[in-house]
């Protein structure tokens, strides 16, 4: 009893102490929020290049706006669809990567290969063309003698300068193109081969598992520096191997801290009869049994003593992976920030962005009852320019067209005007000065123009307007300052009906404890 009240006042103590270190900044709908949240997403953001930096009250507002957001987005369910999980799980998986192996060993055992590379004049790349006879692996022995004649003989008559090694290629090679060969890629006896070749040098006939060759060595490239192939090497050395060497020496640290513990009956029983019931470790506490490793066994054809390794590390990788946003706050924070910035997505795209563009009756009204705002500082020209073949035709076109709405002007010169042969190039629409130069000549009496060539006789039709008659004529502009209208609104609505609670003396400590 004695040690069970003393665990509890520990306890009590460490929360305590915790709750200091890391105190409640806000409650929004009786949620908490401590401070460390807040800072890290004030913090990155006003870090962020280009973006105009907030005063920390001016944040809080902001982010009170977005928490609100974020929770409407759950109220509505967003966080439960199957798309917004497995998009979620699939950017965890990545993001645990980084943390799911010692980077400094992978590094240290990738510049090992690399070393090695440059060591045995494997360095960068290497382009080579070949003489190549495909022998399958049921050749008959009559057949590979003859295929290795016939290269004897070929390689004879290149050394003696009897023939050239190109039109041997085109004439007698199963492969015609040359090829870029790098480390790791081709079959080891291709290798040894070509990387020993001096730039211009063909090699004696050899064998691989897939034929006969005679190589001649084009050109090289040097080793990119190791900072621009260390990931490429590692992923190599996880492929060739099962697992990175980074992450082995994770495992092996973790077994310690999660205190490890093989169960040796267990173990014996399984690796001398193939399976077990009993118990083969524990790992924090948790029992890992035959049963457990059977199901694993299952989708690893292995022998078993590769199959319980196997299952070990996975046992140890999945529960380190499962314990990341405890273990590392960094992890818990880019998890939180990347979850609520989709939901984010998610609802200000249903409540405001998908909405507005289709909304012509919002539209319309924003824009009547802001007219106003939308007024141009210079006037600009509304209507048609009108080149014609003759002056004569230009009244008549003017003249034609006056009698019609606008919208059928167009369409009116094609069938009336252009019908058989083009008499008339017109330009219609909202014009401000310096849009066109016949427009800015005879409206806004600025600059000089010379007529057209086939069609030298320019008339106008329209008029000066100080702003747009109708919102399509600013539809741009109006959508962004619609969408601000209703997000305007959809926060005030949001807040209409939050509860939010501010710890002011908190809030002084942001950043400065």
């Amino acid at each position: 009893m004695i040690r069970s009240g003393l665990t509890i006042i520990l306890l009590c103590l460490g929360l305590a102490v915790f709750a200091q270190q890391d105190p409640v900044l806000m409650r929004i709908n009786g949620k908490e929020i401590l401070r460390s949240e807040f800072e890290y997403i004030y913090n990155k953001n006003n870090a962020l290049a280009g973006i105009e930096q907030k005063t920390l009250s001016e944040y809080v507002d902001l982010f009170v706006n977005f928490k609100l957001k974020v929770a409407a987005a759950e109220a509505a369910g967003l966080d439960t669809t199957r798309a917004f999980r497995e998009e979620l799980e699939g950017y965890r998986r990545q993001l645990a990567k980084a943390y799911l192996t010692d980077e400094s060993v992978s590094e240290l055992a990738a510049r090992q290969v690399y070393d090695k590379m440059k060591a045995n004049n494997r360095a960068g790349q290497i382009r080579v063309s070949h003489i190549f006879k495909s022998l399958p692996q049921t050749v008959t022995s009559h057949v590979l003698r003859s295929a290795e004649a016939r290269m004897d003989s070929l390689y004879a008559a290149l050394q003696n300068g009897q023939a050239d090694f190109d039109e041997c290629v085109r004439n007698f090679s199963d492969e015609k193109k040359s090829f870029w060969v790098s480390w790791l890629q081709m079959p080891v006896e291709f290798e040894d081969v070509v990387f020993a070749l001096k730039q211009g040098e063909i090699s004696q006939p050899f064998f691989t598992p897939q034929g006969i060759h005679i190589v001649k060595a084009i050109e090289r490239k040097e080793i990119l520096p190791f900072e621009k192939v260390k990931d490429e090497i590692m992923r190599r050395q996880s492929r060739r191997y099962g697992m990175d060497r980074g992450t082995e020496a994770l495992v092996e640290k973790l077994k310690k801290e999660y205190q490890y513990t093989a169960d040796k009956t267990g173990v014996d029983e399984l690796l001398s009869k193939g399976q077990t019931d009993k118990r083969l470790f524990t790992l924090d506490g948790r029992e890992y049994t035959g049963k457990m490793f059977a199901a694993f066994a299952a989708s690893h054809p292995q022998g078993v003593q590769r199959q319980l390794k196997g299952f070990i590390m996975k046992s140890v990788l999945d529960y380190e992976y499962s314990r990341l946003e405890d273990k590392y706050p960094e992890f818990r924070m880019l998890m939180q920030e990347y979850r609520n910035g989709m939901l984010l997505f998610e609802i200000s795209n249903r409540e405001i962005w998908e909405r507005v563009p289709s909304d012509e009756v919002g539209l319309a009204a924003y824009f009547e009852k802001h007219h106003s705002d939308y007024h141009w500082k210079v006037p600009r020209y509304k209507g048609i320019v009108l080149h014609t073949t003759t002056k004569k035709l230009g009244k008549q076109a003017r003249k034609f067209l006056k009698s019609l709405p606008e919208e059928e002007w167009q369409n009116a010169i094609r069938l009336t005007f252009n019908a058989k042969t083009r008499q008339v190039q017109a330009e219609q629409g909202l014009f401000a000065p310096g849009d066109n130069a016949y427009v800015d000549e005879e409206i806004f009496k600025k600059g000089k123009t010379e007529p057209i060539t086939s069609f030298p006789f320019t008339t106008f039709l329209g008029e000066k307007v100080k702003g747009p008659e109708t919102y399509q004529e600013v539809r741009g502009l109006l959508v962004g300052d619609y969408q601000n209208y209703l997000e305007e609104r959809w926060i005030a609505q949001l807040r209409s009906t939050a509860k939010v609670e501010i710890n002011q003396e908190v809030l002084k400590t942001v950043n400065k404890h």
